[in-house]
């Protein structure tokens, strides 16, 4: 049983609203909703986010080649340059991309240190020539337009920007023009830095002077080891900032018309990463209190440890029929939705050929959505049309 559909913004129809509900039946409509069967999938369409090897990535780091390995600067960088960078990430030798950077990172490294120096000689005691500043920035899911005012305004100020994969296309469009910028990302396979290295970027450019900014997708502080990363520069002695950003599960929630929690259905919400630290295909551990009927289940990054995560969580006692859905891309026009029930959601989200990155919620909450019980309806009047036919 599944759904795969795209609406630009969740809007609730006007003809389906009737006379206010009461707890009871909310929670009744929870619990016997079914989504329909056999909806076709559309074709996944180009990623919103910045892959590794992505031409988007190589057009916005261009400034970070050098050309042909000289000591010039690679402001203009040749494509030979950029087409040995892609090579190199496309064959997971991230030594070598590193290495065909290291040269324009020193040397924007020695201009800052410059420009630092001249600033503090000509304020004298006054303050000028002091180290920089990091902002941890989250981007929320994906839609800019979810951004908050105070992201927007760090992203325009920023001398520098490290990104993650996550960080959507459209939220880098608004980065200023004067602004340079160095993917970070990370995804299954290939780690373009790894978090210690990420750690020493961020120290080196604001120990020099730059205006960083360190661009996450969702929240910094929700699965984003964004505490990692403040905790690190803050014993160094720099000043970070932490902008929220709006988690996946609250956007992607939201945007489906799902409430994480409600009244009579859903008494509390956990968030739950489906990525061990040890890696592999098997999920954290499933405490028990995590398949409770009552409680929303949000699974971050759980594509992969989902056909492992499901039979836990119904062994612990979450039951097979409850409602939930898979969401790609949520937010982004490239979003597509599976709504089925717990016991049938790893064969559905298989034959959906979901990718990366999928937020997955378990929950009766799921059934109050708007599209689960367009689903229910589609089901209603698919089974009258098979029944008319019969009597004809």
């Amino acid at each position: 049983m599944a759904l795969a559909v795209r609406a630009p913004r969740f809007q609730p129809r006007p003809a389906s609203i009737s006379a206010p509900a009461s707890t009871s039946s909310l929670a009744a409509a929870a619990a016997n909703a079914r989504p329909r069967a056999g909806a076709a999938v559309r074709t996944a369409a180009a990623s919103p986010f910045t892959e590794a090897t992505s031409s988007s990535r190589y057009r916005r780091d261009a400034w970070s080649y050098a050309a042909d390995g000289s000591s010039k600067p690679a402001s203009s960088p040749s494509p030979s340059s950029s087409d040995a960078a892609a090579a190199a990430a496309a064959a997971g030798r991230r030594d070598d991309e590193i290495a065909l950077q290291l040269p324009e990172l020193r040397r924007l490294l020695d201009a800052l240190r410059a420009s630092r120096g001249k600033g503090a000689e000509g304020e004298g005691e006054g303050g000028g020539g002091g180290p920089g500043r990091v902002a941890l920035v989250g981007t929320g899911p994906g839609d800019p337009e979810l951004l908050t005012l105070k992201a927007v305004r760090a992203i325009e100020a920023a001398d520098l920007v490290l990104y993650d994969r996550l960080v959507s296309n459209d939220v880098l469009d608004l980065v200023g023009e004067g602004a340079r910028l160095l993917y970070v990302g990370k995804t299954a396979g290939y780690h373009s830095r790894t978090q210690e290295e990420i750690h020493e970027l961020l120290l080196s450019f604001a120990e020099a002077g730059a205006n960083v900014v360190r661009l996450k997708g969702g929240d910094p502080l929700v699965f984003g080891r964004g505490g990692e990363e403040m905790d690190f520069l803050q014993q160094q002695g720099i000043r970070v900032e932490v902008i929220p950003g709006i988690t996946s599960a609250s956007g992607i929630a939201a945007e489906l018309g799902i409430p994480l929690t409600h009244r009579g259905v859903a008494t509390s919400v956990r968030f739950l990463t489906g990525h061990s630290r040890n890696g592999g295909t098997d999920p954290l551990y499933v405490a028990g209190n995590a398949a409770d009927p009552d409680t929303t289940l949000v699974v971050y990054m759980g594509l992969s440890t989902l056909p492992s995560l499901a039979p836990k969580l119904m062994n612990h006692g979450l039951p097979p029929d409850t409602p939930a859905v898979a969401v790609e891309r949520g937010t982004t026009p490239q979003q597509r939705m599976v709504f089925s029930l717990l016991k049938d959601l790893v064969d559905e989200v298989k034959s959906a050929d979901l990718v990366s990155p999928t937020l997955i919620i378990i929950g009766k909450v799921v059934a109050l959505s708007p599209f689960w019980v367009e689903s229910s309806e589609h089901d209603a009047l698919k089974i009258e049309s098979s029944y008319a036919s019969e009597a004809r």
